[in-house]
């Protein structure tokens, strides 16, 4: 063979290698290059995916102009008494625990899931309309079954649903685990119509026609209420007073109950926030907690003999030791009026009250955002008008998951 042919065969192949290295290269560079990116557009969808499950924010697009955001909590409470009621519901029962002599209710651990609860706020693009609807599982005699808690639509200044009383709200009371509050506070939830009218920056009017509901009475109209909110010291305070007016009636009688309230909270600092509240009610039981029955009815006739009139207070501080722990000393009073036309109706004495008390301390841990650890102990007493006392004494543990 020509050694020149050869040699050219050599270059040419050799050639034909260089080229096909350089393409398969630039293959490879082409093909790293889309894994690269690849690679970063998962990691940013990971990101992305992670912040919004961060964000404990649930957002569902109902409709175009619609928004529903979901909420709730996941949350498990635990309760040792040494004393307390003899009722199988885990939380507060002050106005009913038994009295000296008797151990039913002594020595007794309690648990419950019944108050975790799921939510949503729905909201229009235009702000003019909202609604919200909560659920939990405290209903029913023994706070074992499902319940509304709220359900509610606004218009503009307008609000009409179930939802926290114009009168009697939580806003004012010391922070406890117990989800019924404890003695001086309330947390009442009627059906109303209520109108806010803004009176400047720092100063609101809230009127509300509220269905409140007891065992013992009807009415033809639904109690009025009015709440006037100041704001002082550059919004680090909140003073609030509040006025109740509604009828009571039975197949025979009807009378006028009424009520005031005074309510108030100040930032001390940062770390400090007090919190008090104070009610004075006139032959009503719906509003507050805890209370003897509003009215004495007459068994045989049905005529109303005479008014419960009682005050109560609640008192309390809570301190932030750092942003994951804080805590709450709290105290609540509760006075009847010792009337002797009321209390003759009342073949049982036991079952009303001269006096109430309950003081409680608590400690609250957020190891994570939605996580929260509290430990609470009360310490409580009633006594009847024949002297007779009965004791709440109890530790109450409570793990919160919020998402």
């Amino acid at each position: 063979m020509n050694p020149i042919n050869l040699g050219g065969r050599a270059i040419a192949f050799s050639s034909l290698l260089i080229a096909t290295h350089v393409a398969f290269a630039s293959d490879i560079t082409h093909l790293e290059q889309k894994i690269l990116k690849l690679e970063t557009s998962v990691e940013q969808i990971q990101n992305r995916t992670t912040e919004k499950i961060r964000s404990n924010d649930l957002n569902v697009k109902h409709k175009p102009d619609f928004d529903i955001q979901l909420y709730g909590s996941v949350r498990a409470d635990f309760s040792y008494q040494t004393d307390g009621g003899d009722a199988p519901r885990l939380y507060n029962q002050i106005n009913t625990v038994p009295l000296e002599g008797s151990a039913l209710s002594s020595d007794i651990f309690k648990s419950t899931l019944a108050a975790s609860r799921l939510g949503m706020d729905i909201k229009s693009e235009s702000n003019h309309v909202a609604g919200k609807l909560e659920f939990d599982f405290l209903g029913g005699i023994n706070a074992d079954q499902f319940r509304i808690r709220h359900a509610y639509l606004t218009y503009d200044q307008w609000l009409i649903g179930q939802t926290w009383s114009n009168f009697a709200m939580p806003d004012f009371m010391p922070e406890t685990i117990d989800g019924l509050g404890y003695v001086g506070g309330s947390v009442r939830r009627f059906m109303q119509l209520r109108h806010t009218w803004s009176l400047g920056s720092q100063t609101a009017l809230v009127s509300a026609l509220e269905d409140s509901k007891d065992a013992q009475t009807y009415t033809r109209l639904p109690a009025l209420t009015l709440r006037l909110n100041q704001k002082f010291d550059h919004g680090k305070g909140l003073i609030s007073i509040r006025t109740l007016a509604t009828e009571k009636r039975t197949a025979s009688d009807e009378t006028f109950s009424w009520g005031i309230g005074l309510g108030t909270k100040y930032q001390i600092n940062p770390e400090t926030e007090l919190k008090m509240d104070y009610y004075h009610v006139n032959g009503d039981s719906s509003f507050v907690a805890w209370t003897n029955p509003g009215i004495a009815i007459n068994p045989v006739t049905n005529d109303i003999v005479e008014k419960n009139e009682f005050n109560s207070l609640a008192l309390g501080v809570t301190y932030k030791y750092s942003p994951k722990l804080r805590g709450t000393w709290g105290y609540g009073y509760m006075s009847f009026s010792d009337n002797q036309r009321y209390r003759q109706n009342f073949t049982n004495e036991g079952r009303i009250n001269k006096n109430l008390w309950q003081s409680w301390v608590n400690m609250m841990y957020n190891p994570t955002r939605p996580v929260t650890f509290g430990m609470e102990y009360v310490y409580g007493k009633r006594e009847t008008f024949q002297n007779k006392q009965g004791l709440d004494n109890r530790l109450n543990l409570v793990a919160i998951y919020s998402f």
